[in-house]
């Protein structure tokens, strides 16, 4: 055993850590949206928003579309014409997902957290209720939610894009634990046998150097 075998073993150490499957989560996406007044100009729905704002104390509608989807479209059009009655209470950040496949995931991510598959869109979430779907029998249910969320203090709101990294959080404590086992079972093994290697080199070394040094006192006694 010499010092080009402990480079070497210590570099299948280092390379042994370097791929070990360390697990790191960042969702960098920037998903792409449009309000109230854009998605209706791209679905070529008539409006007049001229008295219509968007404030922070509005309810968001959250709505997953396709475009050139006809139930989509229906139910732009029922929000455009209780803007009047209602625009006051409510705003709307709409996701395209057809044509966006990372609005497609988001929407997936939405419908976990909610706990209702997204089977097809229009995908509407109002705080925390969900419409699958549209049909003119929601337009009532849809109208009460709005106020009832309205009327809600805006700190005791549920707002679904506030949870969506809560199972996340769950997964990454889950994956602190399975890093501590990693490291007892792996790294600290592999720690300890580079210890090894070493102590039994410096051994080695040293017992090399005590032969050396008799086999030279032998050679000058004679």
């Amino acid at each position: 055993m010499n010092m080009k075998f402990i480079k070497k073993a210590l570099l299948v150490l280092l390379l042994g850590l370097l791929v070990i499957p360390f697990n790191v989560s960042a969702d960098s996406k920037k998903y792409q949206t449009m309000n109230l007044e854009e998605a209706l100009t791209e679905e070529s729905i008539e409006h007049d928003l001229s008295n219509y704002k968007e404030t922070d104390d509005q309810v968001t509608i959250y709505l997953f579309r396709g475009k050139g989807c006809a139930y989509c479209r229906k139910f732009l059009t029922f929000i455009n014409s209780i803007v009047d009655e209602y625009g006051q209470y409510f705003k709307v950040v709409s996701y395209e997902v057809w044509y966006n496949q990372d609005n497609g995931e988001l929407m997936n991510k939405v419908a976990d957290t909610m706990q209702q598959e997204a089977g097809g869109v229009p995908y509407i979430v109002i705080g925390d209720k969900v419409f699958a779907g549209y049909s003119e029998q929601y337009d009532a249910d849809i109208k009460a939610q709005i106020k009832k969320l309205y009327e809600t203090k805006k700190s005791k709101r549920y707002d679904v894009m506030e949870h969506l990294d809560d199972k996340e959080e769950t997964k990454k404590e889950g994956n602190d634990m399975s890093f501590g086992f990693l490291a007892f079972t792996i790294i600290f093994p592999l720690a300890l046998a580079a210890g090894v290697i070493v102590y039994q080199n410096k051994k080695y070394i040293d017992l090399e150097e005590r032969l050396s040094a008799l086999e030279n006192k032998k050679n000058k006694s004679k």
